[in-house]
């Protein structure tokens, strides 16, 4: 295969100067940020039930990478990482956000469609937002919503605020409400009851799936919620249907912006809970909704890999495709078809679930197409975070950080295009599960973990240690980490841990 002669230029360039407006690369960049899908939820990573034709064909005409992963273990904090380029627990305040929260990135900082941005690229935001709008105390749904996507570097953004399963179910396009009626003005809560509208524990309430424990809060399209809200009647959202408006949303916007670079954020909410796959999907996967929501996450991929073929963008289109952290079995809400939800694992051989920071917590499916210059069918086992993209589009498009932008984002090109380097991209990474502690580090082949990460400990481990101080496993020799060894290897444990701590203090990790 012939190698384009810009494309030597990038890769003698990488580490070193800057390129020049003749040696940039730009292809365009469409982006997929999937919800809860697990490192064993896809066929070409091993799924055996659910069937996912679109995302096995684009592994195959990519790269797989099979130690990739999100930085955190729950959806704020990743999408909060994955677009400056800075650890989120770093940050006081990103958490998982409600509803209503502030906007959690400074306007002003750098940030993955900013940089772009400057670059020459149109940027656009569809799907899950979930970092907060608005400025303090609570966000305000009428009128201009300010601050928000647009403040941060994109052009265009039509966006879900937080989370399917939290208040206010309605869609945001740009610094307005969709359907937006003045006359029914949208109040939102997530103390006190707001309104007289039935609730979840209500007994009279009629409910398409039933919602458990923190979920009994607002009905919205037959559904209990997190949170409480009034008004927005014609704005509200069917859930049946959000796959399919987030979908044409990312066709039209790669159509409109074909004559130029783009990039495209594209966060589905699929496959986070509220799972309400469309009728034409239920009853295909054999594994309750869950796994047809899987099936309706892979239309959606297909769809836009069917526009890029369609409009001849293939070629000059790197596509990411990854989760922003594990998956999980969950009961929050029952569906009728939870019985069989498990029969597809979502994390495969991996240890724990979403929120954990064991590996099922946050090591993920990313699959790279970039025809051309991504050798088609391989497999990558180069360590590489979320936290990266800042680092690495900008090393692709020609442009150099400040020094205070991406603190911990780190230019794993080199791995994306498959180049043999004597050293790895990166040698160690920072993980979290919601808050600033407790925290992992990954180094090399070796994990530790600070006191119990997670949701389902290992009671042989805490037989023997009831306490421990830090869990250690090696992740070459137990992938599955079922043998703590920080008592065998103190030494280790105690570098690894000296080093968490000097990474913490240090307020950054990229290399300059």
């Amino acid at each position: 295969m012939k190698v384009p002669l810009t494309l030597f230029a990038l890769l003698a360039t990488i580490g070193a100067q800057p390129l020049t407006a003749a040696e940039m690369v730009k292809p365009n960049i469409v982006y997929i940020l999937t919800d809860d899908l697990g490192y064993g939820d896809i066929g070409c990573y091993g799924a055996t039930k659910v069937k996912t034709p679109n995302l096995d064909r684009l592994a195959s005409q990519g790269c797989r990478f099979t130690d990739a992963h999100a930085t955190a273990s729950v959806c704020t904090p990743t999408r909060y990482a994955l677009l400056t380029g800075c650890y989120a627990w770093r940050q006081a305040g990103t958490g998982i956000a409600a509803g209503d929260q502030p906007l959690l990135i400074k306007p002003g900082t750098t940030t993955l469609p900013s940089m772009l941005q400057n670059a020459g690229y149109k940027t656009g935001l569809v799907g899950k937002w979930h970092l907060g709008l608005g400025t303090p105390p609570h966000t305000d749904f009428n009128g201009e919503i300010k601050p928000g996507p647009l403040q941060l570097g994109f052009d265009y953004a039509f966006f879900i605020p937080a989370t399917g399963d939290r208040v206010p179910c309605v869609f945001v396009e740009n610094h307005r409400v969709v359907g937006y009626d003045p006359a029914d003005p949208i109040r939102v809560s997530y103390g006190k009851k707001i309104g007289d509208e039935i609730t979840g524990a209500d007994p009279g309430a009629k409910l398409k799936i039933q919602g458990g424990p923190g979920h009994k809060d607002s009905v919205v399209n037959g559904i209990s919620r997190i949170g409480f809200m009034t008004g927005g009647a014609a704005a509200r959202w069917v859930d049946e249907d959000i796959a399919d408006t987030l979908t044409t949303k990312a066709v039209k916007f790669i159509e409109s912006n074909q004559a130029v670079p783009f990039f495209l954020y594209l966060a589905t909410h699929d496959i986070h809970e509220p799972m309400v796959p469309h009728p034409r999907f239920r009853g295909t996967s054999g594994c309750g909704w869950r796994g047809d929501a899987i099936h309706q996450l892979d239309w959606c991929v297909g769809e836009v890999l069917a526009t890029l073929d369609r409009l001849k963008l293939t070629d000059n289109t790197l596509v990411i495709f990854t989760s922003d952290n594990g998956g999980a079995i969950k009961n929050t809400y029952d569906d009728g078809t939870n019985a069989l939800h498990s029969l597809q694992a979502p994390n495969g051989t991996l240890r724990d679930f979403k929120s954990s920071l064991y590996e099922g917590g946050h090591r993920v499916p990313f699959i790279a197409r970039w025809p051309g210059h991504i050798k088609p069918g391989g497999a990558s086992g180069e360590l590489i975070g979320h936290v990266d993209a800042l680092a690495t589009f900008a090393a692709l498009t020609g442009q150099s950080l400040e020094p205070a932008a991406g603190p911990d984002s780190f230019n794993v090109l080199p791995a994306l295009l498959g180049e043999k380097n004597p050293q790895p991209a990166r040698d160690h990474l920072v993980l979290q599960n919601n808050g600033e502690a407790p925290l992992a580090l990954r180094e090399g082949n070796w994990i530790l973990i600070q006191q119990t990460g997670g949701r389902t400990p290992n009671k042989k481990i805490l037989a023997n240690n009831p306490q421990p101080a830090c869990e250690l496993y090696d992740l070459a020799a137990d992938p599955a980490q079922l043998i703590n060894l920080a008592a065998k290897e103190p030494a280790r444990a105690k570098t690894m841990a000296a080093r968490l701590d000097g990474l913490r203090m240090q307020g950054r990790s990229r290399p300059d």
